[in-house]
């Protein structure tokens, strides 16, 4: 039985959909309240589905956004994208059908509207950028799609958003009743180079083609977050753009991908960092594996395409060797060995991630914890610097996720990086770090916590 499956208390999915730049996005990220959807003035900048939970009127609902609707052939990802457009309208309880009052109605929108006049679920035709009286009286046209009174509304303004919601939500049905508030999701963002195998990654952990996935560089854009449970545990997936080197990173939709691909990384509890095990490890991999260190998440290193031969004909355990000496800076991180494709080493993974989680929320005692200190200081005194010795007064957890420990001190300065790293060892030796970075905090007596 799949220890993977979709999230039991998903709300009602409204989906958005349409042809391109008729401002899906911009409607999304307006209902929203933030630019979660990367919106750029050019066709085709959204592909895969993107996904947020809100709630209106009380109602907690999940909006899609999703990739313009094109004929075949129009472009490289049509296709793709048109799949990813009808898997949203097949989960929908209900569509907004977006048209541009500006542009007038065209062939694309009728073959758009033949499709949906074919879904069971309702169906709400959205005149957008219909940004003053006169559009919205041009808004009639769209009676011709035969998808009834059309709202005319302004994404860019915010006119007519509360309408066009108040009566879209009256006809979803009531969400499933929602996890116990103690239950913690756990935020796991897969990232890395372009072209590793990100979303081929997601795909298999979902068991269906979920995003797009092509050997084009900078396919995926978005940030696409999937709910699902890993065994009975509640898991949102991360999917982000391929993040390259800073001075290849290209203006408008990819730079705004790479920033929401750091901020992914950014609000994470674990990073699943991709790398491509022909290509061994890169500088841009321990740059991106960087941020696990910079934000203190949790940090798997996936080796994917493993089902051909590593680098150099390496075997697994001198490629693991190897992945550990080059990521010195993360030891406590783990390392496994999966191929996306065949859908192999899923399970490994999938534990380590958990493992890495469950380290983030383990939370020591005060007085073992100041009693581990003051041993592990007595073993080996701090070196004398300035003709000063560090003395450690008082330690305490200030938090968990990330595991954050203040230790109340003579000097802050004395505390050299080296004897940092010593009182780090002697905490992970004794307590479940494995897979997480902590954070030592050196504060003078009298700081607050």
């Amino acid at each position: 039985m799949p220890s993977t499956t979709p999230a039991a208390t998903r709300a009602p999915v409204l989906a958005i959909v349409g042809r391109p730049n008729v401002g899906k996005s911009t409607l999304f990220n307006r209902i929203l309240g933030r630019r979660r959807a990367v919106v750029e003035d050019q066709p085709g900048t959204t592909r895969d589905r993107v996904e947020a939970e809100i709630t209106w009127l009380g109602r907690p609902l999940r909006l899609v956004d999703t990739g313009g609707f094109e004929p075949p052939g129009e472009g490289p990802f049509s296709e793709r994208v048109r799949e990813q457009v009808l898997a949203a309208v097949g989960t929908a309880a209900a569509v907004l059908f977006i048209v541009d009052a500006r542009d007038g109605l065209t062939a694309a929108d009728l073959d758009m509207a033949e499709l949906l006049r074919r879904s069971p679920v309702p169906v709400y035709l959205v005149a957008n950028k219909a940004d003053n009286p006169a559009r919205e009286f041009d808004s009639v046209q769209f009676y011709e799609l035969g998808m009834g009174e059309p709202f005319p509304v302004s994404a860019h303004h915010g006119r007519g958003i509360d309408d066009l919601l108040d009566t879209a939500v009256g006809v979803l049905p009531e969400a499933p009743r929602a996890e116990p508030a103690e239950v913690r999701r756990a935020q796991v963002a897969i990232v890395g180079r372009p072209n590793v195998g990100k979303s081929a990654l997601l795909n298999a952990l979902l068991g269906e083609e979920r995003v797009i996935v092509s050997e084009i560089p900078g396919t995926t854009r978005d940030v696409i977050d999937v709910p699902m449970h890993w065994t009975g545990r509640p898991v949102t997936l991360l999917d982000t753009a391929g993040i390259r080197r800073r001075g290849r990173v290209g203006a408008g939709a990819e730079r705004h991908s790479v920033m929401r691909a750091q901020s992914a990384a950014e609000r994470a509890d674990v990073l699943v960092l991709v790398i491509d095990g022909g290509e061994g490890v890169t500088a841009q991999d321990l740059h991106i594996g960087g941020l696990a260190q910079e934000h203190a998440t949790g940090m798997v290193v996936a080796v994917n395409k493993c089902d051909l031969p590593l680098e150099n004909g390496l075997t697994r355990e001198e490629f693991a060797r190897l992945v550990r000496a080059r990521f010195r800076f993360a030891p406590w991180a783990e390392v496994v060995f999966i191929s996306a494709l065949l859908a192999t080493g899923l399970p490994e993974l999938r534990a380590a991630v958990l493992r890495a989680f469950d380290a983030r929320q383990v939370r020591v005692p005060t007085p073992e914890l100041n009693r581990l200190v003051q041993q592990t200081m007595a073993r080996h005194a701090p070196p004398l610097r300035h003709g000063r010795h560090l003395k450690v007064y008082y330690a305490t957890q200030a938090e968990v996720s990330p595991p954050t420990f203040v230790l109340f001190c003579n000097d802050a300065e004395l505390a050299h990086f080296s004897y940092r790293r010593y009182l780090e060892n002697s905490l992970r030796r004794v307590y479940s770090f494995r897979g997480t970075a902590v954070r030592l905090v050196f504060k003078e007596r009298g700081e607050s916590e």
